[in-house]
């Protein structure tokens, strides 16, 4: 559950591919479609969704761009559309440069802390178990 604020409008989910895949269930159809096109039905007994779901987020994907259609005879097979979600592609990838920046940061940390001598400085004192007791001599 999100918090909603009354008196801001949201936008629609067919404004923009952002809001579209804002829905779980329709980035699970994008996964599930990014390796081959693939029928309705398909795509239904994979991801364990309704028929009428499935055909309402195939809708709304298809309206924003990320999924494009063919008919086969009867069928109608669906694939997604690499270049519409180029956008998507380019806006997380600054997130995932942050984060890499911030694993490494913590990998640093982390590696010093296991070896302390090593970024220890000049200053550094090693200390034994004993030398913080207080009660000893």
């Amino acid at each position: 559950m999100g918090i909603y604020y009354w008196g801001m409008a949201r936008a629609a989910t067919t404004s923009d591919a952002f809001n579209a895949v804002a829905e779980p269930r329709r980035r699970a159809i994008l996964n599930y479609l990014a390796l081959q096109e693939r029928p309705v039905g398909e795509i239904v007994d994979s991801l364990g969704l309704e028929q009428p779901s499935v055909s309402k987020h195939l809708r709304v994907l298809l309206e924003v761009g990320l999924v494009n259609v063919r008919r086969d005879g009867r069928r109608m097979l669906y694939r997604t559309n690499a270049e519409a979600i180029r956008p998507l592609h380019e806006w997380t990838e600054t997130f995932e440069r942050y984060w890499r920046h911030q694993l490494s940061r913590i990998k640093e940390r982390a590696e010093g802390k296991s070896n302390p001598s090593k970024d220890s400085g000049p200053n550094f004192i090693p200390r034994r178990k004993n030398d913080f007791d207080s009660n000893k001599n």
